[in-house]
């Protein structure tokens, strides 16, 4: 009888961490082998550690037999970017078996989201064999990024997933009726301490301080590397309006561009003590050492698991122009971005939203779901009818865009008998002449 090889895929330290409280929970069957296959998808990796190169991965390391690098086995290709050829599949298959010494082992796949590489990737390959889903993140709130093939869809066993939202319901993968385990928030905690105390030379925050927590989204073209600084800004000038002179800034572990210069200038302009803390570990980590008065962010992750399980109090910016940037708009980071906006309090007016029933918040997703995957997802029409008939608004309508609810006939897009003008060419004629008048009048 072969022997079971369980590989777990893992991109990033919080992955590996929420890996780690998965197995310490027996969220998986025993095997006679465990391996780590590390990925690294930065932009570019030669620049940036991968995950087993960061500081805090050594305790973590006990839970597997053997660590891999996917991005060794694929060179030169970029795991982001790159999936075989159907036909080359068997062959490829065969050359890892080999590779890693797999033989005709019975392999089982513990996978980031499946729809995209290099999980997406790792799944063909190995054909047939079972697979689990951990939510590296918010982004397990939302649908599936695009539709999954259901020879891979189908394998699926279960997702995990921190409880960041108390109430709210995982929607990934729920097309396949794939059930969602919380991961025990305890462990993830232990598995952090265990992160941090490795971490030896990497300092912690002040006590006290403001922490504002960078985002990699110049680097996949959400948003330009000004706009991207223009929101570290905001953060640090609306930090400092609320009083704080001790202000820590922690870059994004896989952001090509750490920060810039504007970020000090700024600090000296108001006052502020600026620290940047450049180590390429999780804010997890920094939540460890320290007890920030203030953790600032835009849709970070961190940002919930700050609220959700250490108990700090956090504040969001800059949800509004990342709504409006994203594009396409079933973008994975639009249902990061909405909670944000909804659940969290705005750091410019210190207003936080009123607390959402969780029926209603798990309404809001469904709704912002079947409009981001409606051909996923046609079975959640009603709800998203209901959700936009009683509750679209002023509070609520710039996180739907008007023209994605007029092209599946919603509530909150332009009625039926008027839609037909976007579609005439009389009326686009007198549209392009009033805005090239406009720019005419501009110079």
């Amino acid at each position: 009888m072969s022997r079971t090889t369980q590989i777990f895929c893992v991109s990033s330290l919080y992955g590996l961490a929420t890996l780690a409280a998965a197995i310490e929970s027996g969220c998986f069957a025993r095997a006679e082998r465990r391996v780590l296959l590390v990925a690294n998808g930065a932009a570019v990796p030669e620049s940036t550690p991968a995950p087993d190169a960061m500081p805090g991965f050594a305790p973590l390391r006990g839970h597997f037999d053997d660590v891999l690098s996917w991005n060794e086995a694929i060179t030169p290709f970029h795991p982001a970017a790159w999936a075989p050829r159907t036909e080359d599949v068997p062959l490829l298959e065969r050359h890892l078996r080999r590779l890693w010494g797999l033989g005709d082992d019975r392999v089982e796949l513990v996978l980031e989201s499946p729809a995209v590489p290099p999980a997406l990737t790792v799944a063909r390959v190995f054909t047939g064999a079972p697979v689990h889903v951990y939510a590296d993140g918010l982004m397990g709130y939302g649908p599936t990024r695009r539709k999954l093939d259901p020879l891979i869809g189908t394998r699926v066993r279960q997702l995990l997933h921190l409880d960041l939202v108390p109430g709210l319901t995982p929607m990934l993968l729920t097309e396949f009726g794939v059930p969602a385990r919380v991961v025990p928030a305890g462990a993830f905690l232990k598995a952090v301490g265990e992160m941090s105390e490795a971490a030896d030379g990497v300092p912690g925050p002040p006590d006290g301080s403001a922490l504002l927590l960078g985002q990699c989204l110049s680097a996949p073209g959400v948003l330009s590397f000004r706009e991207e600084e223009d929101l570290h800004l905001r953060m640090l000038r609306g930090a400092v309006r609320r009083g704080h002179r001790t202000v820590v800034f922690k870059p994004h572990p896989v952001a090509p561009v750490r920060h810039s210069r504007a970020l000090e200038t700024e600090a000296e302009r108001l006052g502020a003590d600026l620290t940047v803390l450049d180590a390429p570990v999780p804010a997890e980590v920094l939540f460890e050492r320290s007890r920030p008065a203030l953790v600032v962010g835009c849709s970070s992750t961190a940002l919930f698991t700050a609220s959700a399980l250490y108990g700090l109090p956090v504040a969001r910016t800059g949800t509004g122009r990342l709504l409006e940037r994203l594009t396409p708009y079933q973008d994975g980071n639009r249902v990061p971005a909405v909670l944000a906006d909804a659940l969290l309090p705005d750091l410019e007016s210190g207003e936080g939203p009123d607390a959402l029933p969780a029926d209603e918040l798990n309404d809001l997703v469904t709704a912002l779901g079947f409009t981001m995957q409606p051909q996923i997802h046609p079975a959640l029409r009603p709800v998203a009818e209901r959700y936009l008939a009683r509750h679209f608004g002023p509070r609520t309508r710039h996180w739907f865009r008007r023209r994605r609810l007029t092209s599946l006939g919603l509530p909150g897009g332009v009625p039926r008998r008027l839609a037909s003008l976007s579609r005439n060419a009389t009326a686009r004629r007198v549209v392009r002449r009033a805005r090239a008048l406009k720019k005419a009048v501009r110079r």
